[in-house]
């Protein structure tokens, strides 16, 4: 994976060769030196966001078993306001 740091004006000035490296890798646009944005591929985005698990199939893996959950009861979870 190659990373590559363009200025601002540089991705301006040269937007399909900013895509053309989104395709090897992260390009980090900077403003004033410091990066701001980040131009990566679709599908690096998308392995990046990917959740394919819903909750039902987390509860049901033979793990979740093993898990200790003892939730509160609902009565402890409030104190009593100080008037005084």
């Amino acid at each position: 994976m190659t990373i590559t740091t363009l200025s601002s004006r540089e991705f301006n000035q040269d937007t399909s060769g900013a895509k053309k490296a989104a395709s090897a890798g992260p390009v980090f646009i900077t403003d004033r030196g410091r990066p701001a944005h980040v131009l990566m591929s679709i599908d690096d985005y998308r392995k990046l966001t990917a959740t394919n698990t819903s909750i039902i199939d987390l509860l049901a893996m033979p793990e979740a078993a093993q898990i200790a959950f003892e939730p509160e009861q609902a009565g402890t979870l409030y104190r009593a306001a100080d008037l005084s």
